[in-house]
């Protein structure tokens, strides 16, 4: 299992970096966060629950190809177990 901070499992998205910029040009660092969300899927193959950190993005991707091959992919990657 990998551990970062904050990303989407499925899509790998994590926070960005930038800067905030005041009215005088100033900048100073910040971070752009992704919308996550953690939602639990039932996984018929494994026969049971799944939660998953998310962001809507990687919920249209389990809506396109669905869930079992979303999983089958995150089990071969070591993203979590079987």
């Amino acid at each position: 299992m990998k551990h970062m901070s904050k990303y989407c499992q499925v899509l790998g998205i994590h926070a960005g970096k930038g800067n905030t910029v005041s009215h005088s040009h100033r900048k100073t660092r910040r971070r752009f966060e992704p919308n996550l969300q953690r939602k639990r899927y039932f996984v018929p193959s494994l026969g049971r629950r799944v939660t998953l950190t998310l962001t809507p993005r990687g919920m249209k991707t389990i809506d396109r190809h669905g869930i079992d091959a979303v999983i089958a992919r995150l089990i071969a990657n070591g993203e979590i177990r079987p």
